[in-house]
């Protein structure tokens, strides 16, 4: 580590010592705090923000320079400027509210209890009031919700000279000037340019000239799927058109990535069966952690009864054979394990548009093919091993067992996150916690027969 880099740490934790320890925080313990806000980085002093309870974070911004504490506000997720709303007080707030970008104030918006998103609303000029209000008019979950109404642009039979001096008049009230659409005179998209192209073309040379067929997006195509196939293009922002082809906004590559990003968070909480926490895990109250998990477990562990009667069915066949009991937590280990990779894989395939709905049958072929193979891979090998350890019977049992468990938890595993998006639930829902209970369940009723069969018992 180097010497600065040393120093910077001992910066931050000096920081938040005194930011728990000072409880009163007397006047010259807020004199030392700013001191040591000024010797931060901004990504260390956002890191130090989300570590700490709302009140002290709001004290923090309270004592910054008005614009890096704007900027730090800004950086927070919106779950997590929302619980700063009662510590900021209402002039902060204000402050904060209305130098986010309008996309930016409808996220913290739907965080926010009706009265004090209506009263923020209210204090906004009108010209902001508007640009926000357009934004709140499209459904959650479309990608209209998270564009930005402010964008360049430039008419098609402009000159690349005619078209600088317009981007040059709209820089102040726009969010990116790189990627520049051209419009008719009705704002009808049809070209994209760039302020690179513009810069390096010849004055007189025609913006029609200049640009490349659109790559858009309707205002009520899906958000995530959208900041998928966007991002994939490498492109620095997407123009936004409504059912006219008219222009209306703008969504840039680092709202995709927010997009993409909360998506894949919540994904892998609900992947292994608990809600997505939407704020940093140290500032979030423990209330809402418990909350966060006690449904899933309910839920599974009311599943799981399924495995227990399951056992009790069979109680007569392990009595007669206890060695039998010995390798339920392999059959059940190995076929939650199989089912889980399948979904998983299945389920990420689907959030990046590589498996559609239409491939249902597809991905059931696939995956019966894999788990054939895995099973007979993994049944030779432990039922091999198996039957030098404990006999030829009991080897031949846990083999074919293995076989068909594998078989069946990659079928369903591929199958049920592709059944979950046809019915209009989340493929993570369906994919590791029920899948888990549903092959344990399945497994060892294949378990039982297979060695009654074999065992004569």
């Amino acid at each position: 580590m180097t010497d600065h880099a040393q120093r910077t740490d001992e910066d931050i934790a000096r920081l938040e010592q005194m930011l728990r320890e000072d409880t009163e925080l007397a006047p010259g313990g807020a004199r030392r705090i700013s001191e040591l806000l000024g010797t931060i980085a901004l990504k260390d002093l956002i890191h130090v923000l989300e570590r700490m309870p709302s009140v002290r974070a709001a004290l923090i911004l309270r004592l910054l320079p008005r614009q890096r504490s704007i900027v730090a506000f800004e950086a927070l997720d919106a779950a997590h400027q929302a619980d700063l709303v009662d510590a900021l007080g209402d002039d902060s707030l204000t402050s904060f509210f209305d130098a986010l970008d309008p996309d930016d104030r409808v996220s913290l918006l739907d965080e926010l209890p009706a009265e004090i998103a209506e009263r923020l609303m209210r204090s906004l000029d009108e010209s902001e009031h508007g640009l926000t209000s357009v934004i709140l008019g499209y459904p959650k979950g479309s990608i209209g919700r998270h564009m930005s109404p402010e964008v360049p642009m430039v008419r098609v039979e402009l000159t690349a000279a005619q078209a600088l001096e317009a981007l040059k008049e709209q820089n102040d009230r726009v969010e990116t000037v790189y990627t520049v659409p051209v419009v008719t005179a009705d704002r009808k998209l049809v070209g994209v340019t760039s302020l690179r192209r513009l810069l390096m073309a010849g004055g007189e040379e025609g913006v029609d000239t200049l640009m490349d067929t659109p790559v858009y997006a309707h205002t009520g195509d899906p958000d995530e799927e959208t900041a998928r196939w966007f991002r994939a293009l490498d492109l620095l922002a997407l123009p936004v058109v409504d059912d006219s082809t008219r222009l209306v906004g703008m969504v840039s590559i680092d709202d995709a990535v927010d997009i993409i990003e909360e998506a894949d968070n919540e994904d892998t909480a609900r992947s292994g069966g608990s809600e997505p926490l939407q704020r940093p895990y140290l500032t979030t109250p423990v209330w809402k952690l418990v909350r966060s998990r006690i449904v899933w477990l309910g839920v599974l562990a009311v599943s799981a009864l399924l495995t227990v009667s399951v056992l009790d069915a069979f109680e007569d066949a392990l009595a007669a054979a206890v060695v039998l009991s010995l390798f339920i937590p392999l059959i059940t280990g190995t076929g939650g394990n199989t089912g889980n990779q399948a979904a998983t894989t299945v389920t990420r395939s689907l959030a990046l548009g590589d498996v559609r709905k239409r491939d249902a049958l597809a991905v059931m072929w696939r995956e019966t093919r894999v788990g054939l193979i895995l099973g007979t891979l993994l049944g030779a090998l432990f039922g091999v091993l198996l039957g030098i350890l404990y006999g030829p019977s009991i080897g031949v049992v846990l083999g074919l067992t293995l076989f068909v468990v594998c078989t069946l938890a990659a079928t369903v595993g591929g199958i049920m996150p592709i059944i979950a998006k046809v019915v209009g639930a989340d493929p993570a829902v369906f994919s590791n916690p029920f899948i888990t209970t549903f092959v344990d369940a399945a497994g060892l009723v294949i378990y039982f027969l297979i060695a009654k069969t074999v065992l004569g018992i």
